[in-house]
């Protein structure tokens, strides 16, 4: 399931969000019916991909993953449906700032991490491996991510329409990837000093040594009387408790720009006279023209998508229908097998057999195997690529007398996604 900008609020967000996103896709793995699970967490989403025989069962196992998010902020997607979704969220199309970079990488580390939770499966592997390759050709074939790229980018964008950066000093909380973006685009907008607070100091050192600017760093306990230094203050830690309240900003001047989730800065900081928050939302502001800009090239993303997600979809088709027809050859060769070695010893008691005449009578049973599935196995091609599993779970039934029906009430391999947008 996944909550995201989209439709839900800061706080929606903030509460589908996991603390612990291996956990979250372990406790998913290990729910009835569920094969494989991922779980995609960042700054404004938060979303679980699950995959089941049924997409009851899927719907069951994503039910509790955001209870306390209103039903308006969740979108819950089919198997097509999902797997289109995650091709848009790794090429940068279901991003705040259409287009951005950051959330490719975050794709690629929770696949890492559900390969190393043990959550990760051949069906989603594929489907998230073809959404990195397809969010990799978005970007290369593409300008969707040109000009402001990065969500601390753009709340340095933000900062830059309400104080002056110019020979400012500035404050950037958090030393990962969201807070070096920051600073380097801080650096490159003309602030004269930055000071970098982390919880680990050494981190934040590698991120002064980065820019171009004099900087400085320090732990997250120096961060108060940092802000008060600072023109402008960009939050983006990982933290799960507020590093400002509204009391340590009391007598500061400056604005506060908080891309963290959860978020960094007391809310209730706005209403300190001298202090501006904005939080995740007051970004559309900006990225509205970014988006303007790369529409035409969103367009270009989308026929990509278009395609890939045909080629995906195909090939999963011909996986189930590989796997039905498998089952049948199965089940046909034991048959064969049992009934050939019947006839060989009924004409071995009726007289010696020589060698061609035992190929003979095995050549005739293969025979006879190819030309009666035939048909059938080109019928179960033609279901698959229509969706048509009925036909499939009947022609299993027919020919595979160990095929039991209740494994294969839905199409196998189906990724459920519950998003909320």
């Amino acid at each position: 399931m996944s909550v995201s900008h989209t439709l839900a609020t800061v706080e929606e967000v903030e509460s589908a969000a996991p603390a612990d996103a291996s956990a979250a896709a372990t406790r998913l793995a290990a729910r009835d019916g569920v094969a494989e699970s991922v779980v995609l967490a960042t700054c404004n989403r938060a979303e679980a991909y699950v995959v089941t025989d049924t997409a009851a069962d899927g719907a069951a196992a994503l039910s509790d993953f955001a209870p306390e998010v209103r039903e308006g902020a969740v979108t819950r997607l089919d198997h097509e449906g999902a797997i289109r979704h995650l091709m848009r969220v790794a090429s940068g199309l279901e991003s705040l700032v259409l287009g951005e970079d950051q959330i490719i990488g975050q794709v690629k580390d929770a696949i890492e991490r559900a390969r190393e939770d043990g959550t990760l499966g051949p069906v989603l592997e594929e489907a998230l491996l073809k959404a990195v390759h397809v969010g990799e050709r978005a970007r290369t074939e593409t300008a969707i991510n040109e000009g402001t790229v990065s969500m601390g980018s753009a709340a340095v964008e933000l900062a830059a329409r309400e104080a002056d950066l110019d020979e400012a000093t500035a404050l950037v909380l958090g030393a990962g990837e969201m807070g070096t973006l920051a600073a380097r685009a801080l650096a490159g907008a003309g602030v004269e000093r930055l000071i970098v607070a982390n919880r680990t100091v050494p981190n934040a050192e590698h991120v002064a040594q980065d820019v171009s600017v004099d900087a400085d760093a320090v732990g997250l306990e120096a961060a108060a009387d940092a802000a008060h230094e600072a023109t402008v203050v960009v939050a983006a830690t990982g933290s799960p408790d507020p590093v400002l309240d509204a009391a340590e900003l009391r007598g500061a001047d400056t604005v506060c720009v908080d891309i963290a989730r959860p978020r960094d800065i007391d809310p209730e900081a706005a209403d300190i006279d001298g202090v501006v928050v904005h939080d995740i939302d007051d970004l559309e502001a900006v990225t509205d023209a970014a988006h303007e800009r790369r529409r035409a090239e969103a367009r270009q993303v989308e026929a990509m998508i278009d395609a890939e997600h045909e080629r995906l979809l195909s090939s999963f088709k011909r996986a189930r229908a590989d796997e039905a027809i498998r089952g049948m050859y199965e089940g046909a060769e034991r048959m064969k097998g049992r009934e050939l070695d019947r006839a060989l010893t009924k004409l071995d008691a009726q007289g010696d057999l020589n060698e061609d005449q035992r190929e003979t009578v095995e050549a005739l049973a293969d025979s006879l195997v190819s030309h009666l599935l035939a048909p059938p196995t080109r019928s179960l091609r033609e279901a698959a690529g229509e969706d048509d599993w009925t036909t499939i779970r009947t022609a299993m039934e027919l020919f595979d007398p160990t095929f039991d029906a209740s494994d294969a009430e839905g199409a196998p391999g189906a990724v459920d996604e519950a998003a909320g947008e």
